[in-house]
């Protein structure tokens, strides 16, 4: 990720066509089970805010379109917050 000239990041390679589906899935899940316990939230909160983010029109493909982040890490983070406080 980068800064552009407005402050708002972006990512230098976001072309999915390029991406290995079940690859990019893998390398998700293994962020998720490496990250610290401690850094973790509950399961059952880390399931509510996805299916939160599922009903979300900003959800697409994974990411989301109000701050660019994957939503999956973002709701997997203790101190994850949306970024339209929707949890």
């Amino acid at each position: 990720m980068t800064n552009g000239a407005n402050g708002q990041r972006f990512c230098k390679r976001c072309l999915l066509q390029d991406y290995d589906e079940e690859e990019y899935i893998r390398t998700l899940r293994d962020h998720i089970l490496w990250m610290d316990e401690e850094m973790k939230c509950p399961e059952e909160m880390y399931r509510k805010r996805l299916d939160i983010c599922l009903e979300c029109d900003k959800l697409n493909r994974g990411t989301c379109l109000a701050c660019g982040c994957y939503v999956e890490l973002r709701a997997a983070a203790k101190r994850g917050k949306c970024p339209r406080k929707k949890w």
